[in-house]
């Protein structure tokens, strides 16, 4: 089972972004995610006939996932996730700071 998903809410705690949070939108295959409003870095692009005058774009990249931190809804810190199998035999996500069971 992943430590990330599409929809976790995340804080950045180390790069350019520190500090700041956002929710993932995407994982890519090697171990980083594309988060909401964080890692916009600029693309400069030739005149095309899509953009027909060129310039600098602002494009989402993605940010390795040792650099973010799950957001635990109940305390609204940063906090670490463990896996639990339940009685019906499914595992689950839960937060390790408040117990509380996700996803």
């Amino acid at each position: 089972m992943r430590k990330f998903k599409k929809g976790d809410k995340v804080l950045v705690r180390a790069g350019s972004s520190k500090g700041k949070s956002g929710v993932v939108l995407k994982i890519l295959r090697d171990d980083r995610a594309v988060v909401d409003g964080v890692g916009i870095v600029l693309k400069h692009s030739k005149p095309s006939r899509i953009n027909p005058e060129g310039g600098k774009i602002e494009k989402l990249a993605g940010i390795h996932i040792s650099n973010l931190s799950h957001i635990d809804p109940v305390t609204g810190k940063a906090t670490r996730v463990g896996v639990r199998i339940l009685e019906d035999g499914t595992s689950s996500r839960f937060y390790k700071k408040s117990g509380q069971i996700f996803s």
